[in-house]
């Protein structure tokens, strides 16, 4: 609080004194009274004179404590001492992970998984829009190769990229290598698993030494980071074929990054939504058979509904962040993007569990089954959102009958759908978590006026948000993490009915919710809007319930053909 108030003395003293934003206040005696009182008006406090009188010397103390800090702003890598733990609300939840992890088949089989009989499409422009447990088994019968397949994807980004502006850097050389490798590999019987000789894109901020890593953001256009992010290492090993760094919007919101607008591949008018703007379009497009996005609060949710891919936000903890640009310490979660279920599934397994660098991440079970029993799960549905459209749902975007008409789908696939409803608490106050956490990851740009630079102005973006985000004081910030922990409380009893429910994407707050307590979510297409928009369902899981969201969407998903459309021009 009192850190809070002199900020803001000093921010308004410095505007009095006709100075930048940036330059600092004087430091050679403490803040006068008119600008204690101004500041803490500002955040709703009010102290009387004597009260004034005995914090200012305080407040010069603290001041001084900011700029030895600003002196020597750390690098984005830094976290803080502090960490999130998800499963803090969670009763037993030691117990309950160990179990799972000694249960037969904790970790899948994934030949089993592999399509039978599949066949080489006698056109092998197919082969772009044919999904990864296809291609997989393509690889392994030999009827295609990685280099074939990497050769192909990168002619399509160079000849789509530029109209979905879904583009960043392309890694010819080294998806080129690695794929002539995968090849000697899969010759001499060695299968890394089902993402070997598969190529992929990944979100553009994740570090690649040697290639820009950009964050979407013109201050960063040109940085090129030294650390090889946890995620690429992993898909490097599983013998994927990273083959471009895709956009994401600046500092990841939105699509819009220094480069342009990503489109949505059904309506080259509309964008893409982001951030993970150029890993749902390519996949969307057939440009890319999978993509590694990042979702804080919506980014893989919101453009995976807008394009028509599929994409899965995991467990807080469940994937390493290393290597990766952070947003939000608390809230960031790095999840693949496919064309289905299953094909996320195969991601996922590549590249969760701990890597001695991301102190966040546990080892957990994932234990994917081929065939599953619909009686075994318990799947919830929000009944409110199959009801009635929520006053925050766009007209073009809801549709009820094709809502309940997803459930009819999981009654028909055996599953037993109970209803059930979000705790009755509002998140919304909670949501300036990330904004104080996003403003910590990026004080040097507000320091040195370098975030104007950022494409973005508006209000509702980040330059704005992140300088607002300067006067949140450090107690209001804890008071709202412990309403999260609340919030979290709430979401362990709504999981001790259900393994999983069925939601809308959008609509009603579970979205920021869920992101704020770390569950995991899977988005599937599930129809279109009244513009010819794609638009989708959500599966909502236990924390590391990641096996049951699978069986339950991959259930809905092969029960319908949502997934396989295609855009028109593509």
């Amino acid at each position: 609080m009192r850190s809070l108030i002199f900020v803001c003395a000093l921010l308004i003293a410095s505007l009095i004194a006709g100075g930048s934003r940036c330059a600092p206040a004087p430091t050679d005696g403490p803040p006068d009274d008119a600008a204690i009182r101004a500041a803490a008006a500002l955040i709703g406090l009010d102290f009387d004179r004597a009260e004034r009188d005995s914090l200012a010397v305080d407040l010069a103390d603290q001041r001084e404590s900011y700029d030895a800090l600003r002196a020597n702003v750390p690098d984005n890598a830094i976290p803080p001492a502090l960490r999130f733990d998800p499963l803090v609300a969670w009763p037993g939840a030691a117990d309950s992970l160990a179990a799972a992890a000694r249960a037969p088949g904790a970790a899948p089989n994934w030949r089993r998984h592999l399509p039978a009989g599949v066949e080489r499409p006698a056109d092998p422009a197919e082969l772009a829009w044919l999904p990864l447990p296809d291609l997989a088994a393509l690889l392994v019968s030999g009827q295609t190769t990685s280099e074939e397949l990497t050769t192909l994807a990168l002619a399509r980004l160079r000849e789509h990229g530029p109209r979905l502006e879904c583009v960043v850097t392309l890694l010819d050389d080294r998806a080129l290598a690695r794929a002539r490798a995968a090849d000697r590999e899969l010759a001499a019987g060695r299968w890394r698993g089902p993402l070997h000789g598969i190529p992929c894109g990944i979100k553009d901020l994740l570090a690649v030494p040697g290639h820009p890593t950009t964050w979407g953001a013109e201050p960063y256009r040109d940085q090129v980071r030294p650390e090889l992010a946890t995620v690429v290492a992993r898909l490097d090993t599983a013998g994927a074929v990273v083959v471009a760094k895709l956009t994401l919007g600046a500092l990841a919101w939105g699509d819009v990054w220094f480069g342009g607008r990503t489109r949505n591949p059904w309506n080259l008018e509309e964008g893409s939504s982001g951030s993970s703007a150029g890993s749902a379009a390519a996949v969307a497009a057939g440009l890319v058979p999978f993509a590694i996005g990042t979702e804080t609060w919506g980014s893989i949710v919101s453009p995976c509904t807008r394009c028509g891919a599929t994409g899965l936000r995991p467990t807080f903890g469940r994937v390493s962040r290393h290597g990766a640009m952070s947003l939000s310490w608390s809230m960031d979660k790095i999840g693949p993007i496919a064309r289905t279920v299953e094909g996320c599934a195969m991601v996922l397994d590549a590249i969760r569990g701990p890597d001695g660098h991301d102190p966040t991440v546990i080892e957990a079970p994932f234990a994917v089954r081929a065939n599953v029993d619909p009686r075994s799960i318990r799947v919830g549905y929000l009944a409110a959102l199959f009801t009635d459209p929520p006053d925050s749902a766009a007209d073009a975007d809801w549709d009820l009958a094709l809502d309940r008409a997803a459930l009819d789908v999981l009654r028909g696939a055996g599953f037993t759908l109970v209803p059930v409803a979000l705790p009755p608490r509002d998140p919304y106050p909670l949501a300036f978590i990330l904004s104080a956490e996003a403003a910590a990851a990026f004080q040097d740009l507000t320091l040195t006026g370098r975030d104007d630079l950022l494409v973005r102005q508006v209000r509702d973006a980040w330059p704005n948000v992140m300088r607002a985000a300067q006067f949140i004081p450090a107690v209001e910030y804890l008071q709202a993490n412990r309403q999260r922990l609340l919030l979290m409380e709430d979401f362990a009893a709504l999981f001790a009915a259900v393994d999983v429910y069925v939601t809308p994407s959008f609509g009603g707050d579970g979205l920021l919710m869920t992101n704020l307590t770390g569950h995991p979510q899977l988005v599937l297409p599930d129809g279109f809007t009244a513009n010819g928009s794609p638009r989708s369902l959500s599966f909502v899981g236990r924390l590391y319930g990641e096996a049951e969201l699978v069986a339950v969407a991959r259930a809905y998903q092969d029960a319908t053909d949502w997934h396989v459309r295609r855009p028109p021009g593509f």
